[in-house]
């Protein structure tokens, strides 16, 4: 069952009306919560062919009971409530005229339709399984077996792992459940950063310009390039990942688009090592985005997935049908944002990311649950010096904090506060977080968290202006000419660049995916918990058991009861070996089936030991059990059958022992002994001594 499967199989529930019964509504929010717990990956390449259904039920079993599952199952239930109140709310909606909604619609396509830029030919480049080929190449043994980076969770896989439905953004322990034989390795930033650079520095030669969304991923407009150099998109690309590969000794894989958001649908499209084109043509470009699931869009995560699937809103295809209702049911910006991906439009223009405008600057760590008031401090001034590295690097101050902590619980608290001047510093972040946090320990009184972060927002440039010969900061040389749409912004240094809603629900979807890698995170660290507490219970128990089996041994030692020693059972290896059948009688050794100690070849001494081991208080309930209906029952058969039972052992005259002991003379010995002259029985074989 592939990932689209399952989608459709959960969401089927939610599109009902509310007249279900509540094994229905279990079973829905049973199905919801597997989902969910699928992860923030699963639209991964190499994924196609896996069974999500199975990897699904995997990770809910072995999650099931953790602090992780209970929040993730509560996260669940809330979001399933809030599609309830959305499938309500469209309901009303649809008993109302909604032709102005409609129109408007309408309206806002034809608009978009005037600005669609079919010129320019952008290039999503995108590394495949980065981290894994990057650790291949110290380590070639690995490229043939299921191989991923990372401990507690999986940064990524190679295409074998895949196939087993391992993934990035997946707790390790779970993995090793999917695929036993997986070899995970530490992660090595230092390695992946200089690999990195070197496929960087091929990508500046297509263009300078190029926009670096991660270490392993980069949008470039190679428009120019191509002009100048008279080649055909497909042509330039396939020579960049060869070149690539011939200098990096890596892979990569390409999108090609008139637009950034196209671009990196189609670099997932021919994975691993290959290259995929959108022509820039409104139709071709209108066909490809019909069918294409809301999930592979980037911006939408998984809670917008459900509650877009909810109202029937599965593929981008069917964002029209529903064009009158978006507004009303997400709001505007979530309106223009589905537009614009039904339309397939998106970004023309790339340049540097540390041109775009910054919103926040922040920083936060997830560490294992802490307490101690002292421990919690240090933990918050560490925070703060660190932010201040990262605010020093981005050139900014801020006007406003933001404190972050995640209870044990994984309950997320923020408090912020707008101290009286712009902070950068550590003692000033520290300074102004320290009340907001104390005020917390107050109200959640022995609270242990699990995450911490602070932020600053409402950010002020610490950059050397622009100023002319009076010291006066330079007006920007060109004007916005923003259309209706506001579609177009000014930055401080006077260039126009594109603005589209796309970039909030982006970096919602990141934040969704942080969030979850951190909760995944703290999963793999309550199992390994769990698991060090299994282990040590194990080995006290093992231990426990290793000195009962001493005690038990040396009473038996102390006792009368014959125990055939060692040194008249082995051979003394400095005399001459005999070959004599009397001599081979005398070393015959029978194994005791209980304690498997070696016992002299006697009949006598062998029964009064097996008697031992046998709890006598067994054998007589066992002989009490045994029904006697007439005195040839006293022959002790029904008794051996109730021993055999108990100890899941035969003893005496049965066949079974006799092959056991696998001796025939010293069977018919055995039998001798225990019948009389006249043939009559003496007593059971293995009645216990009165």
């Amino acid at each position: 069952m592939t990932a689209d499967d399952t989608s459709r199989a959960v969401t089927k529930h939610e599109g009902a009306e509310p007249s279900k019964s509540k094994e229905e509504v279990a079973i829905a929010e049973h199905d919801t919560l597997k989902y969910h717990l699928l992860g923030p990956s699963l639209t991964k390449a190499g994924q196609d062919s896996v069974d999500q259904q199975k990897v699904s039920e995997i990770i809910y079993n072995a999650s099931k009971g953790s602090k992780f599952f209970n929040n993730e199952k509560v996260r669940d239930k809330n979001l399933t409530q809030k599609i309830e109140k959305i499938l309500s709310r469209k309901r009303r909606l649809e008993r109302v005229d909604l032709a102005s909604d409609l129109r408007r619609a309408d309206e806002y396509i034809a608009e978009l339709e005037l600005f669609r830029d079919l010129s320019q030919t952008v290039v999503h480049v995108d590394c495949d399984a980065f981290y894994a080929a990057v650790e291949e190449l110290d380590r070639p043994e690995l490229k043939d077996v299921p191989m991923a980076v990372g401990k507690g969770v999986l940064t990524t896989c190679n295409y074998h792992a895949r196939k087993f439905g391992c993934r990035s953004g997946m707790a390790g322990f779970v993995a090793m459940k999917l695929c036993p034989h997986l070899v995970c390795l530490p992660l090595n930033f230092e390695k992946y950063t200089a690999k990195a650079k070197e496929v960087r520095e091929v990508l500046s030669e297509y263009d300078a310009r190029f926009q670096s969304a991660s270490m392993d991923e980069a949008y470039l407009n190679i428009t120019q390039y191509c002009e100048a150099h008279d080649m055909s998109p497909d042509d330039a690309v396939s020579q960049l990942r060869n070149q690539v590969f011939e200098e990096a000794k890596i892979t990569v894989s390409a999108g090609i688009a008139p637009n950034a958001r196209i671009a990196k649908i189609c670099s997932n499209r021919n994975k691993p090592n290959g290259q995929f084109r959108v022509a820039s043509d409104r139709t071709t470009i209108l066909a490809f985005m019909r069918d294409l699931p809301t999930r592979k869009v980037n911006g939408v995560g998984r809670v917008f997935e459900r509650e877009l699937d909810a109202i029937g809103v599965k593929t981008c295809g069917d964002i029209y049908g529903q064009r009158a209702y978006l507004s009303k049911l997400f709001g505007e910006k979530a309106f223009q944002f589905l537009m614009q991906v039904y339309l397939g439009l998106g970004h023309t223009s790339v340049r540097p990311a540390e041109e775009y405008e910054r919103k926040s600057v922040g920083t936060e760590s997830t560490f294992r649950e802490i307490s101690g008031a002292e421990e919690l401090r240090a933990k918050l001034r560490w925070i703060a010096e660190e932010l201040e590295k990262d605010l020093a690097r981005t050139q900014h101050k801020g006007r406003t904090l933001v404190l972050k902590i995640k209870l044990h619980t994984y309950e997320v608290l923020t408090r912020q506060v707008v101290p009286p001047k712009a902070v950068s510093t550590a003692d000033d972040l520290y300074t102004y977080a320290l009340p907001m946090f104390q005020k917390l320990e107050r109200e959640r009184s022995g609270m242990r968290l699990r995450l911490m972060g602070l932020r600053c927002t409402n950010l002020v440039s610490t950059k050397k202006e622009d100023v002319d010969f009076f010291g006066l900061k330079r007006p920007p040389s060109s004007t916005n000419h923003s259309s209706a749409l506001n579609r177009t912004e000014t930055d401080e240094n006077g260039h126009e660049w594109e603005v589209w809603p796309e970039d909030e629900f982006e970096a919602a979807a990141r934040e969704e995916r942080q969030e979850e890698l951190s909760q995944l995170e703290q999963l793999s660290q309550e199992y390994e918990q769990r698991s060090s507490q299994i282990d040590q219970s194990a080995t006290r128990s093992q231990k426990k058991a290793s000195e009962e089996a001493d005690r038990r041994l040396r009473r038996e030692r102390e006792t009368d009861i014959p125990a055939y020693p060692k040194k008249e059972y082995r051979r003394d290896a400095s005399k001459p070996t005999s070959t004599s059948g009397v001599e081979k009688e005398e070393e015959q050794i029978w194994h005791c089936p209980i304690c498997s100690r070696p016992q002299i070849a006697s009949d006598k001494d062998f029964n009064e030991h097996v008697d031992f081991c046998l709890s006598r208080q067994t054998i007589k309930e066992a002989v009490d059990e045994a029904p006697v209906n007439d005195e040839n029952r006293n022959d002790g058969h029904e008794a051996n059958s109730k021993i055999a039972q108990k100890t899941g052992t035969w003893f005496g005259t049965t066949p079974t022992a006799s092959a056991g002991r696998g001796k025939t003379k010293a069977m018919g010995k055995r039998k001798h002994e225990a019948r009389g002259e006249e043939g009559k029985a003496k007593r059971p074989f293995f009645s216990p001594a009165s």
